[in-house]
Parts: structure tokens; C-alpha cells; sequence
């Protein structure tokens, strides 16, 4: 084999009359006029290759060659003709006549397309993920991916954070999401488990001094599996001693618009909007909204107070409200039966209907015009709404009618298929401290036990209403996904004791599951706060792909299966029986 001179994507008419070598994979070929052009491609890019049949022996083996062969070939750099040249490559003025060519290994036809992007079957690309990650667009997630987390490197190391590895063996905790455990072979009966985030290692290295840190960390969560969901998945986990919000909203804002502007030549605008929990929920009905579609949602009660017509004035009477958003220019999408079928996904959702009003070239049409028309005109007033504006409302209780008016507004964006380009940040603040668990009859945290309360709201609320107590935790959000959630941490026992009470985690409970933190912190831990921004998430979004396995090099499928790999697989008895572990029957 002869080494490579250059890559596929690398050659230019400026390398006219140079002799060169590619190695790369056979893409296409084609035969004009006797002529041979065979397409050679590498990760950096495509380069045509000519075998001239006057060269009867090179000519012979090029017609041995399959797509998807690996090929050795050295030649001179010529330019094409001006009717040849294919502007859509960089390489696209050049192609090489080749004089040598040696191949390195033959392939059969591969099972799937490789230069074509086809629909065929997930299961079959997952299956042959080696040959998925040949084709262009996967190796553009994946080194876009690449460019993202050396950018994190860059930014992290110049901003004083130290790469810390934390184990990935440790012990099982309760809350969150089930524990992935590995029995121990050497203390038989019992396990390790795989940290579902490095959240105590990270606060340890906050009380071991270490004021700065990061990881490039995998997670592991047992959870019930969805189509969009990894078992293990990587989060860019930072930890600040003597900290606040501020300071990690500073930081992380800092991160994301160098990180974008390296990985995807964005130019992300700092500083992000914020929104309280109460806040975004009303305003758009979700906790983590996609603001670049507008609809934000607006309480309209005051409009209808004095409304003769019953509908709305016996629910206003009752306490409800009425709320609503638009949808500007685009009104004509709306048939009458497309509304007939968001007015019965309304009250699915939980509301007794839907009411609209259109603005047309010729007025106002409604479903209740008749019944209201100095109202609704006043509603115009105050959306401002032009001609082909449509607007939605609904009656209901305050919170809920914001969360089912924001379950209309997503099925909106999602199969009307509007279109919005660009990076859209917001963080959502002031998060419930608690939750209640249906399942379980108890109140568990919200988001981790180890999570500051807002003090003022524990002592008001913390014995007689717990649910009322907000958190330091924040979430970061980008074009309708929360891709960070981090928190200021507890530093200090007796608030943590008061939070691990309310949980209702015992004293020995708290000591067996966490009693290496609670004894580091009798040590003087400082002030600390941090956050995880999910990986795969983030280059999902910025390269377009609808699922976090187009970035992730070897994904599993929705059961956690790797299909490539056949895992998860069975065991001989022989292992099983130096870990002293036995099988139930499956079956039962």
C-alpha cells in the first residue's frame, strides 16, 4: 500500500499537475464513453479518480472494483473540463488520472446505502452501524460533536475548571431514575451501580478544595425506555465553589456562545432571558418552550368580565380564567374541520373546548361572533392581530388552562411544520423544591435532595405546605428542550437534615445511602453550585436531527438493545457462578 498524499477533500485546481496518492473507499463509479470514474471518498471529502482504458492493465483491475471497496490510488491532478466541473464539492475542478491503484480489501454489497440518504429501516442501520457512520451526514454529527466538546475543553481549562475523572463503579442512591448495578465478584451479594450523574463526587471535589471543576462525564439511568431516551447518555458536568446562580448562568452562557460559535459558527446573543417556573408555565404552558414560534399565551379574562354571553361569564363567575395566544398569518391554514379537530384535542386535554377567531379581508369570523362582537373586537385590539391572524382561547383554572392551551400550542408547531432557523436560550428559574409522588403517598425532591431551597420559603412553608417552597434549581432551555439542569447545592447539615426529613429519608437511611457526604460536610464545605448541559441533546439540535442517536456514535434502540452488538446478552452459568448469583425463571 502506498500512503496517502492527501485526503479526498483536500485537492485543488491550484494542485494541477501533482502526483498524488488517496486511500479511501470506492463511492461511485461510472462508465462514459468506455471511460471509467470511479468517486473515492474519506471522511474529509470525495475526489473523481479516471481510468483511461489505454492503460489496459489499471483499466482491467478499476473493473473489478465494487462500491464500497478500499482502494490505494496514485495519479496526477488534472482539471476538468468547464462542463465537468461539479461545484457542489470542493474538489469539484479537479480529478485525478490514475496510474496506480491497489486494493486494499474487497467488500460485498453492502445491506444498506451509503451514498444515498434513503429512509430504508433504523433497525438495519443500527444494525450495521459500522457502515451508518461511513455515510457523510454521520460522520458531520459526529465530528460537529467532536468540534463541540474540544471547544468545552477550551473554554473550561481557560476559565480555571480542572478535568476530573469520578468513578464509574459506586454505590446505589435513592431518587432519580433506577440504578444500572454490577454485582461484585470479590463481596459476593453485593453491587456497585452506575452513577446516574457524578452529582456527590462532584460535591466531594468541592469540599476537597478543587473550587473548579469538570467532566466530559457518562450517565447511566435504568428508565423506562422512549424512542428519544439512552440508557447511558454524556453530560458536560461543572461544579463552582463559592458560587451562586449568577455566577453559573455567567459561566454556562460563556460556554454555549463559545461552543457554538466554534462547533456551528453561530453567534449566540448573551445574555439569555430568564423566566421564573410560575412564569414560563403561563406564558406558554410549558417549563421548557420553544419561544421562537411566539403564541405566548395571555390572560384575556378582564375583556369578557362583563360579557352577556354565559358561557364565558358563568366561568369567570366561578373563578376560572380566559386565556388565549395567536397564531399571526396563518389563519388560512385553518379550516373549519381542522379547528373542529383542535377543538376536540382541547377537550382531551382537559378543557371544555376551543374558541377561535379569524381576521379576514372582509372582518371577523368566529365561533362565537355572534355572541360577542364588542369583545372580540376588542381582542384584536389587544393581540394586535392583521388579516390571516388566527386566535385561540379557552376557559379553564389558571395554571392547567395555561398547560393545556401550551399542549395546543406544541401540536400547532409540530404538525402545522413551521419552519424557524437559529438558537433560541432561555432559563427557567425557581423551580418547586418538592413534588408529590402519587405512587408512593410521600413527597420526594423535585429535582435532587442535594438541592438548595429557597430559605425564606422554608421556614414559611417547610412544616405546614412543603410544596410551596421553591429551589435554587434552574434549567436551561434551547428551542423547546431542556438541555441543563443544575442547582445551587446544600452546604450545610441542618438545612440538609431539614430537607432529608421532608422526604422522608431517615436518619440511618440518610447515613447508610449518603454518609460519606454528610461526614465530609462536617468539614467546612464551601458555598457550591453547578450544572449538567446534556451532550447529546445539543448536537442534536444543532445539526437538525430529530433523535439523539443520529450523534451518538453506537446508540441503542428504544428497549436499550444494541442491535449491533446483541447486547444486553446472556451469561454462561460459569460467570453467574463466581458472582454467586442464580437466575429466576424469566417466564414467570
Amino acid at each position: 500500500m502506498k500512503k496517502r498524499t492527501h485526503t479526498c477533500g483536500e485537492l485543488r485546481a491550484s494542485d494541477t499537475g501533482t502526483v498524488v496518492t488517496l486511500n479511501g473507499w470506492v463511492d461511485r463509479i461510472r462508465d462514459l464513453g468506455g471511460i471509467k470514474f470511479v468517486q473515492v471518498r474519506d471522511r474529509y471529502g470525495f475526489t473523481q479518480v479516471v481510468f483511461d482504458p489505454q492503460d489496459n492493465e489499471l483499466y482491467n483491475m478499476a473493473l473489478k472494483l465494487g462500491n464500497e471497496f478500499c482502494i490505494s490510488v496514485t495519479g496526477s491532478v488534472r482539471k476538468r473540463p468547464d462542463d465537468a466541473i461539479n461545484l457542489r464539492l470542493p474538489t469539484g475542478e479537479i480529478e485525478i488520472v490514475a496510474s496506480e491503484m491497489g486494493i486494499l480489501s474487497d467488500a460485498e454489497v453492502p445491506p444498506i446505502y451509503i451514498n444515498i440518504d434513503e429512509e430504508s429501516a433504523e433497525e438495519m442501520h443500527l444494525r450495521y452501524r459500522y457502515l451508518d457512520l461511513r455515510r457523510p451526514k454521520m460522520q458531520r454529527n459526529i465530528l460537529t460533536r467532536h468540534r463541540f466538546v474540544q471547544a468545552v475543553r477550551e473554554y473550561l481549562n481557560n476559565n480555571g475548571f480542572v478535568d476530573v475523572e469520578t468513578p464509574i463503579l459506586g454505590k446505589s442512591t435513592p431518587e432519580g431514575a433506577r440504578d444500572f448495578l454490577v454485582p461484585s465478584r470479590l463481596k459476593a451479594g453485593k453491587f456497585y451501580a452506575l452513577p446516574q450523574s457524578p452529582q456527590i463526587f462532584k460535591q466531594l471535589l468541592m469540599v476537597a478544595g478543587f473550587d473548579r471543576y469538570y467532566q466530559i462525564a457518562k450517565c447511566f439511568r435504568d428508565e423506562d425506555f422512549r424512542a428519544d431516551r439512552q440508557p447511558e447518555f454524556t453530560q458536560i458536568d461543572l461544579e463552582m465553589s463559592f458560587a451562586d446562580e449568577e455566577d453559573v448562568f455567567s459561566m454556562t452562557e460563556g460556554l454555549m456562545k463559545y461552543a457554538f460559535e466554534k462547533a456551528a459558527s453561530a453567534d449566540i446573543s448573551t445574555p439569555f432571558r430568564r423566566f421564573t417556573y410560575q412564569e414560563v408555565v403561563e406564558f406558554y404552558g410549558s417549563d421548557k418552550p420553544d419561544t421562537r414560534y411566539g403564541m405566548k399565551i395571555h390572560d384575556i379574562t378582564s375583556i369578557f368580565e362583563k360579557t352577556a354571553f354565559k358561557v364565558i361569564s358563568d366561568s369567570i363567575d366561578k373563578g376560572e380564567k380566559v386565556k388565549g395566544f395567536i397564531v399571526e398569518n396563518k389563519a388560512d391554514r385553518f379550516s373549519r374541520k381542522k379547528l373542529d379537530e383542535y377543538t376536540a384535542f382541547a377537550k382531551e386535554s382537559g378543557l371544555g373546548g376551543l374558541m377561535w377567531l379569524k381576521v379576514e379581508g372582509d372582518g371577523l369570523k368566529s365561533s362565537i361572533l355572534k355572541h360577542c362582537p364588542e369583545e372580540l373586537s376588542s381582542l384584536v385590539s389587544l393581540f394586535a392581530a392583521n388579516e390571516n391572524d388566527l386566535i385561540l382561547f379557552s376557559l379553564g383554572e389558571g395554571l392547567p388552562l395555561s398547560k393545556a392551551l401550551g399542549q395546543m400550542r406544541n401540536k400547532i408547531i409540530k404538525e402545522e411544520e413551521f419552519s424557524v432557523e437559529g438558537f433560541e436560550f432561555l432559563w427557567v428559574t425557581d423551580f418547586p423544591m418538592f413534588s408529590y409522588n402519587e405512587e408512593e403517598q410521600r413527597i420526594e425532591a423535585e429535582h435532587h435532595p442535594f438541592t438548595m431551597p429557597d430559605l425564606e420559603d422554608l421556614e414559611k412553608y417547610g412544616e405546614s405546605d412543603p410544596l410551596k417552597v421553591r429551589s435554587k434549581a434552574y434549567d436551561l432551555v434551547l428551542n423547546g428542550y431542556e438541555i441543563a439542569s443544575g442547582s445551587v447545592r446544600i452546604h450545610r447539615r441542618d438545612i440538609q437534615s431539614r430537607v432529608f426529613d421532608l422526604i422522608g429519608l431517615s436518619r440511618e437511611e440518610a447515613t447508610e445511602k449518603f454518609g460519606y457526604l454528610l461526614e465530609a460536610f462536617k468539614y467546612g464545605p464551601p458555598p457550591h453550585a453547578g450544572i449538567a448541559p446534556g451532550l447529546d441533546r445539543i448536537i442534536a439540535i444543532i445539526v437538525g436531527a430529530q433523535s439523539i442517536r443520529e450523534v451518538i456514535a453506537f446508540p441503542k434502540v428504544a428497549s436499550g438493545a444494541d442491535l449491533m452488538t446483541s447486547a444486553p446478552s446472556e451469561v454462561s452459568q460459569k460467570q453467574l457462578d463466581l458472582l454467586k448469583l442464580q437466575l429466576k425463571d424469566t417466564e414467570n
